[in-house]
């Protein structure tokens, strides 16, 4: 075959957003990763979230019907670990601001955890609903005194039922703003979760797959290797029009169907069923036949990057043209009011960009 799947022999895959959305499956995310795990292609599940341990997020993945195992999970914990274990010697001492789950991952690497600044040689930081002004104060003391410093990730927000409250980049600022310095970053956007993902997978040709272009995408340019973005998650049409030249996928669909389809009908170019039009700097016309609304985004990406890129308007010529903007969601001041990424799923005849909601949805329609 000589779809999407046969040029990669791993698979590496976000999680939220990308093969589920809380505690719900991303509809066909779980068949399609089924159907690579039957054609020898395994899954790798990459995370940024350090507060849960491997064992208990394959627990979840296979509660939803993913083929998962506690191997098949690289956490951000653990790439951090690795990080620490190549800059110390075995039994040093290292304050974890974390869970318990961080704490075993640097215990698991021949390092000693300790919750004071005394003697630290290295801090490091994973989210946890429990960090305190205690502990960030020993962090600062610590790195201040020349500890080496980890953040696990540097993600400002979580998602929750309440919406989005601080993530580990918060608590990470913190510490930033008291020393003045930056910390080594284990997860995405770095390239070591990934490239810590391929060497445990002995992947030789992975395909980084996720639904933000400021981790995932990012993330995996970061450590060279081909992206796929899915618009089931964050980012959104808007967005990805407006990316730099770091946060372009290589290949773009509206879910994980992509994996059976031909590579070179991912890949962000013009369209027969549709023309694209740059009238002006940031200012695009789309017009033809129409077709798929993701095809549509592939040529304007194509088109608008290849114009200079940046914040652009939309504008629609025919029927055919303005139902792909309105699913889209690529009103008329798209990309340029600096507002946050928009799911289309969301959004009702004739809005225009708007903040992302406390729960992404996937683009409605996209794929019949």
């Amino acid at each position: 075959m000589t779809d999407l799947l046969a040029h990669f022999d791993v698979l590496l895959s976000d999680l939220d957003g990308t093969l589920y959305r809380g505690p719900s499956e991303v509809p066909g995310a779980a068949a399609a990763v089924r159907g690579a795990a039957a054609r020898g292609v395994r899954t790798v599940y990459v995370t940024n979230n350090a507060s849960r341990r491997p064992v208990d997020v394959a627990a979840h993945l296979s509660e939803l019907g993913f083929p998962a195992v506690t191997d098949d999970v690289v956490a951000s914990s653990q790439a951090a670990a690795a990080l620490l274990a190549q800059q110390l010697p075995a039994g040093a001492k290292v304050l974890v601001v974390g869970t318990d789950a961080l704490a075993e991952e640097v215990r698991a690497v021949g390092l000693e955890v300790t919750d004071t600044a005394d003697d630290a040689a290295a801090v490091v930081q994973g989210h946890s609903q429990d960090t305190g002004w205690r502990q960030l104060a020993e962090a600062t003391v610590a790195v201040r005194a020349g500890a080496v410093w980890v953040a696990c990730n540097l993600d400002p927000t979580v998602p929750t039922d309440r919406g989005m409250l601080p993530g580990n980049g918060s608590m990470v600022g913190v510490v930033r703003t008291a020393t003045r310095l930056e910390p080594q970053v284990a997860g995405k956007p770095g390239p070591a979760l990934l490239l810590e993902a391929a060497r445990r997978s002995g992947a030789q040709r992975p395909l980084m797959i996720g639904d933000r272009l400021d981790t995932d995408v990012e993330g995996g340019r970061a450590a060279g290797m081909a992206t796929l973005l899915v618009l089931t998650g964050v980012s959104d049409a808007a967005e990805l029009l407006a990316a730099p030249p770091a946060l372009r996928p290589d290949y773009l669909d509206a879910d994980l169907a992509a994996l059976t389809k031909e590579p070179d009908d991912l890949v962000p170019g013009p369209r027969p069923d549709w023309d694209v039009r740059v009238v002006a700097p940031g200012k695009v016309v789309l017009g033809g036949p129409g077709g798929d609304p993701v095809d549509a985004l592939r040529a304007l990406c194509a088109a608008h990057w290849a114009a200079g890129g940046g914040a652009v308007r939309v504008a629609a010529d025919g029927p055919a043209a303005a139902e792909a903007v309105r699913t889209l969601r690529l009103g008329p001041d798209t990309g340029g009011n600096g507002s946050a990424s928009a799911t289309v799923a969301g959004a009702g005849p004739g809005d225009g960009a708007a903040t992302s909601p406390s729960r992404p949805q996937p683009i409605a329609g996209a794929h019949p």
